[in-house]
């Protein structure tokens, strides 16, 4: 008989959490509510959401629509979306993660200090590492007039002007370890003329996930790996995984499980992604259950 165990600091956390909450919430209230993206990187748990009332919308979406409540996740928005949804008399249910607020409120407060001091962005450089295009690093971008520059790994650090200041800042759910290695390598190549100034803003809640999800890994003769194909945080955890467990697995739900996969193995450990929801991958424990 298999043992199969599900990793107790896998799941949502805080912030998709309170999100999910708020949305509940007002969707029993029986009141219509849109979203403004995807609550969380994890189909199944949408499709759940959107069974009960919730809309997803995207921007386009949302320039169309007037009088209505529509739910900010928890990833935050850039300034343009607060004053967009002013504008059209919209009632925003702010759901942004406080540690994107509070992340978000210092990029601004850095951009605004540069202006006041005359520094225009021809002498200072907001740096932030994070992936392009993702909501949450929209969202920073936008407290800067769009002039921060994104970089996604330490191999794109090469492209910064090192004559200039650089103020660097981290997507909250990027490797503390990689962000280390920017960190390194601007030390090692900014002029002695220039500032370099760099801020952990990692969320310690997702950031501690990375060596725990690693020993739980090197438990178990296999791992699954439920995560939404679309998550960040997902993506590095699991290539942690896979890192000290060759023979793990990334699924999006039960149905993807290959009944091969348990030939010979003894310990089955299933983990997940903080846009993971625990239901999820008890439901995946279930069909290997069946399996046997």
């Amino acid at each position: 008989m298999l043992n199969i165990e599900i990793d107790n600091g896998s799941g949502f956390c805080f912030g998709v959490t309170t999100a999910i909450q708020k949305a509940e919430e007002e969707l029993a209230k029986g009141n219509r509510l849109y979203c403004l993206g995807d609550i969380v990187h994890n189909g199944m748990e949408c499709e759940r959401l959107r069974a009960m009332g919730l809309i997803t919308i995207n921007h386009d979406d949302l320039r169309e629509l007037h009088d209505v409540k529509v739910l900010l996740r928890a990833h935050g928005e850039p300034p343009e979306t607060y004053e967009l949804a002013r504008r059209n008399n919209i009632e925003i249910i702010d759901a942004t993660c406080p540690v994107v607020l509070q992340l978000q409120k210092r990029i601004k407060k850095q951009y605004e200090c540069s202006l006041a001091s005359h520094l225009s962005p021809l002498t200072s450089q907001i740096v932030i590492f994070g992936k392009k295009g993702h909501a949450e690093v929209l969202g920073l971008v936008g407290q800067t007039h769009s002039d921060a520059i994104v970089i996604e790994n330490v191999d794109e650090v090469a492209k910064l002007d090192f004559s200039r200041d650089i103020y660097l800042y981290s997507q909250t759910t990027k490797s503390l370890d990689e962000f280390h290695r920017i960190i390194e390598y601007i030390q090692q190549h900014i002029s002695p003329t220039a500032t370099f100034k760099s801020f952990d803003t990692i969320c310690r809640s997702v950031a501690n996930r990375m060596p725990n999800i690693s020993q739980f890994a090197t438990k178990h003769d296999l791992i699954l790996f439920v995560c939404g194909r679309k998550s960040s945080n997902g993506k590095v955890l699991y290539n942690e995984c896979l890192r000290v467990n060759p023979n793990t697995h990334l699924i999006e739900g039960p149905d993807e499980i290959d009944r091969q996969w348990l030939t010979g193995i003894n310990t089955v450990g299933i983990c997940g992604a903080t846009s993971t929801p625990k239901w999820l991958m008890e439901q995946c424990r279930d069909a290997i259950i069946k399996m046997e």
